[in-house]
């Protein structure tokens, strides 16, 4: 089965009866060698984990996951190492998100054969125009990977349903114009938003930037198949707290975690 295919499956068998949650860590955050425990750990309560590969510039990200980037490239995280430690975890859901520097500097190529090799579903570059996309979409493809979209709520509707079209596994539909880490607070015009995406998207529509609490999952699941949640576990994780709780807390209707 194809990355796209495992995606698309294990959202949509959650999504009937819950929204789907995909976990997003820093890869070798907060430390290396515990690292793949985590993964694995995190892979038991979420459907798909999402594994930023770290980089200097993450002109997408906020404070928290600039951070935490910055602490795993000081301890010497890399992504042939990311690699080979999602290649030994306990997940068929694992997607890369990288800026496109990292991917062209181990080769396209190497990367997708590796990428493969390691079991790796799908792929998110934040920094690659959907115009010029098409080299790296290919060579995923020939290697059973999935290209995932971004969509914003600014996006213009025709250029929304070719991205949604072009999607691999799920479209990540950003909830907030800026960096990650914002507060996805609900108001009708981002569950519009929502409505517009999941409405010309052939694939499941995740949720995400600024997803912190469970009242904020059960906002947002109106109108998509599930969330994404990033800088509110990585501070999790930053403060040695519980991230298997954190999860399980965002599928509890009785508690809002806000507050955490």
């Amino acid at each position: 089965m194809s990355g796209a295919a495992r995606l698309e499956h294990a959202i949509r068998r959650t999504a009937e009866h819950r929204p789907a949650l995909a976990a997003f860590l820093t890869a070798g955050f907060p430390e290396m060698e515990s690292f793949g425990s985590l993964l694995d750990r995190v892979a038991q309560e979420a459907e798909v984990v999402e594994v930023g590969v770290p980089f200097t510039d993450p002109m997408a990200d906020g404070v928290t996951i600039q951070e935490s980037s910055r602490r795993a490239l000081a301890a010497g995280v890399t992504l042939p190492w990311i690699l080979d430690t999602v290649e030994r975890a306990a997940c068929d859901t694992v997607v890369l998100m990288s800026y496109l520097n990292p991917v062209i500097a181990l080769g396209l190529p190497t990367f997708a054969r590796r990428a493969s090799e390691a079991g790796v579903a799908g792929l998110i570059v934040p920094d690659l125009p959907l115009e010029e996309c098409e080299p790296v979409k290919a060579a995923l493809h020939d290697a059973g990977i999935a290209l995932i979209q971004l969509a914003t709520p600014v996006t213009p509707a025709e250029r929304l349903e070719r991205l949604c079209r072009l999607s691999g596994g799920f479209v990540y539909a950003v909830t907030v114009t800026g960096t990650t880490g914002g507060d996805a607070g609900r108001t009708d015009t981002m569950l519009e938003y929502l409505r517009r995406v999941r409405e010309v998207s052939p694939v499941p529509v995740l949720a995400g930037f600024g997803i912190r609490n469970a009242t904020q999952v059960r906002a947002v699941a109106t109108h998509a198949d599930g969330v994404i949640v990033g800088s509110a576990l990585i501070e999790v994780l930053e403060r040695g707290g519980d991230p298997i709780a954190f999860l399980r807390s965002l599928r509890d209707e009785r508690k809002d975690e806000s507050r955490t």
